[in-house]
């Protein structure tokens, strides 16, 4: 639990410091900038922006049922963070796996990519593909469209 926010305090304690300095050095508009854009770089790290996660075993059996992709996903990994900006609120439509939180996720994960943890891995009707291009996971949110 505590890897997954340790980049998103890391930033909040970082621009804190430099804003601190900024403004001690006379540059409050400067160090308010600063430390806004450190603030959005750690909510975009976050979890948070991240719809919740559910096991793997049971992102396999909704999809299953469904029909719709398994996302396998980390917090911090810039991969998934452009799948998910560029999905936007189809985000929610998938079923995410956060494979720092399961282990199952992650041994799902390293099963399909050569023993590595690379993410994203989008799973569609049990085909595996590694990183791929957000449109086609949007064409593949909804199946029956």
């Amino acid at each position: 639990m505590t890897r997954v926010w340790f980049l998103p305090l890391l930033l909040v304690v970082v621009g804190s410091a430099v804003a601190t300095a900024l403004f001690l050095d006379g540059s409050p508009g400067t160090a308010a900038a600063l430390l806004l854009v450190f603030v959005l770089l750690a909510g975009v790290n976050s979890p948070l922006i991240f719809p919740r996660s559910i096991g793997a075993l049971e992102a396999r059996r909704r999809s299953a049922a469904d029909g719709r992709p398994v996302v396998y996903w980390r917090p911090g990994c810039p991969y998934c963070m452009r799948l998910r900006v560029r999905l936007g609120r189809a985000t929610r439509q998938a079923h995410w796996v956060n494979i720092w939180r399961d282990p199952a996720g992650a041994a799902a994960v390293r099963a399909v990519n050569d023993g590595n943890e690379t993410v994203p891995t989008v799973v569609v009707a049990g085909q595996s593909h590694t990183n791929p291009d957000p449109e086609w996971v949007r064409d593949h949110l909804f199946p029956s469209a």
